[in-house]
């Protein structure tokens, strides 16, 4: 039952016959940025292209062409299977394109650097210094700021 209403939605959401939809608004549609605003932008900064083109926000989109978005570190591809005008539920938007991105890169597993037991009381100098080693200050070696490190004396 619950498909049948997506495909309601989406339908509903359709153009009428013979009326165009934009690139910005379609990628808006189905949910893949948050904004209209935020499509035009990116189809401005050529990070959207249609087909291996670079196109601006008011390119009409048609079925069947596959749409690259640039997302900071991932991109999304995506095969256009039904043009939308107004924005719709997820599941809805999902039925009106084929998704074939790459996996997104796996979150790297980083322990948390610096948090201390409760009542722990203040850190040492000592404990300063590997917490600061740990999150990539200060020297690697351990050494000190070369004060009394035992070199000869210059008068």
């Amino acid at each position: 039952m619950a498909s049948g209403t997506q495909k309601d939605e989406a339908k509903a959401a359709a153009p009428a016959s013979g009326e165009s939809v934009r690139l910005d608004s379609w990628i808006w549609s189905v949910r893949l940025v948050k904004t209209r605003s935020m499509g035009a932008t990116a189809c401005r900064g050529g990070h959207v292209k249609v087909n291996g083109e670079r196109v601006k926000p008011a390119y009409t989109v048609r079925v069947g062409d596959e749409v690259r978005l640039r997302q900071g570190e991932r991109e999304r591809v995506v095969v256009v299977k039904r043009l939308i005008r107004k924005r719709v539920g997820a599941p809805a938007a999902a039925e009106c394109y084929v998704d074939n991105s790459p996996p997104p890169p796996p979150r790297e597993a980083v322990a948390p650097a610096g948090i201390r037991d409760r009542g722990a009381g203040r850190p040492t100098k000592r404990d300063r210094r590997e917490l600061e080693r740990l999150r990539g200050f200060g020297p690697p070696d351990g050494g000190g700021s070369g004060s009394g490190s035992g070199g000869p004396k210059v008068p």
